[in-house]
């Protein structure tokens, strides 16, 4: 006889995330000292941003994953609306406008959720193209990824005009990573990168040989980007040199805890990974890689152990999503990687990533209670 349970919450995913949420309160605090007066409130609001994200991961599993691929293209349509509204009713913050102000609440960013949404969507296109089309045709994966291109490319357009060029190479990773878990021929994937490297070699040609026709081509503001993301081929700025010097002389066991020898700005988001290594060097950084690496296992476990096609496609995405996040950040930190500014999941401070983080939790515990609920 079989014992049914509505919720079995898989504990090697809810306990990481309980130990991520303290250790960004612990390094938040300790921040404090290198924040600007205005952000001396940041723990406090990070704790109540997590409990509001528990809560909706809570609301997210009551309502069920079957219910919200439903209502998928109304999802879709909200986000498009959001973003679309930041161009009348956002507010800008260090010359991007990629946010609405709610007084007494704080800023929305609503890029962040529609990466959830287009994970949702790509999942649901994907898993009924594989249940309409077992064995696919040239023409039938080429339509299909026509499809799948336009629903990514509205969003990252709007996005991209924000400016917000982080975000919308995660939308395209995000979908990168689905469609190679939904089984497409690989030669798609040739075809695809092969145009992406030639377009960034056409890009990159203009830029060096005049930055002059490179601005009147694609304007001042991608110019910026692009110098940008070239900065740290060579190591330079004021950002990384203070996030090197900071980890590199923490040593073994770091400064101590609330002790911030080194000033450098967004402490408190993009380089919140600088910020603990600070604090509790070699061995504190190690055993955090550690535990995010452990989370991500866990979640590639599941993708793997589950037989449902949309629910794989959905731990692809969030997974693809997270790696990708967690990786960009800490090699940016130690400028291994172009500084982007995408944050740490689950460790550093934002409203809008974290519940959006909370949200997607939501349909990973979904998906594991439906594994989970019957037991002998």
């Amino acid at each position: 006889m079989k014992n049914i349970s509505k919720f079995k919450v898989d504990k090697t995913i809810l306990i990481p995330i309980v130990l991520f949420a303290i250790i960004s309160i612990i390094t938040l605090y300790g921040a404090n000292s290198i924040l600007p007066s205005h952000m001396d409130n940041l723990v406090i609001k990070q704790t109540m941003w997590y409990i509001a994200g528990f809560i909706l991961a809570y609301l997210v599993m009551t309502i069920g994953n079957s219910w919200i691929y439903r209502i998928t293209w109304f999802l879709y349509g909200v986000g498009i609306i959001a973003l679309i509204g930041l161009f009348f009713f956002g507010v800008s913050i260090n010359d991007a406008t990629c946010w609405y102000e709610i007084k007494g609440i704080g800023t929305i960013q609503p890029s962040e959720f529609m990466k959830i949404i287009l994970i949702i969507t790509n999942a649901t296109l994907i898993a009924k193209f594989n249940e309409d089309f077992p064995n696919p045709s040239l023409r039938e994966e080429l339509y299909f990824l026509i499809k799948i291109g336009l629903i990514v490319l509205i969003p990252s357009i709007l996005t991209f005009m924000q400016p917000d060029t982080g975000v919308v190479l995660i939308y395209l990773l995000i979908t990168l990573v689905m469609l190679f878990v939904s089984g497409i021929r690989y030669r798609w994937f040739a075809i695809l990168f092969g145009i992406i490297g030639i377009t960034i070699a056409l890009i990159l040609g203009v830029y060096f040989i005049s930055q002059d026709l490179f601005i009147k081509i694609f304007g001042t503001s991608f110019f910026l980007r692009v110098d940008r993301l070239l900065d740290w081929s060579n190591q330079s700025g004021f950002q990384l040199e203070n996030s090197l010097s900071a980890i590199g002389s923490a040593g073994l066991f770091g400064h101590g805890w609330n002790t911030n020898p080194i000033y450098f700005p967004e402490a408190q988001t993009d380089f919140i990974f600088a910020v603990f290594s600070s604090h509790f060097g070699f061995i504190g950084s190690v055993l955090l890689l550690a535990l995010i690496a452990f989370f991500d296992i866990r979640l590639i476990m599941m993708a793997v152990k589950t037989n449902k096609l949309i629910n794989k496609y959905i731990i692809a995405g969030v997974a693809g999503m997270l790696i990708y996040q967690q990786i960009q950040n800490i090699g940016m930190t130690f400028g291994l990687l172009p500084i982007t500014g995408i944050t740490l999941p689950f460790i550093s401070y934002g409203g809008s990533s974290l519940l959006s983080y909370m949200l997607a939790m939501g349909l990973i515990f979904n998906i594991s209670n439906e594994n989970m609920r019957y037991t002998n």
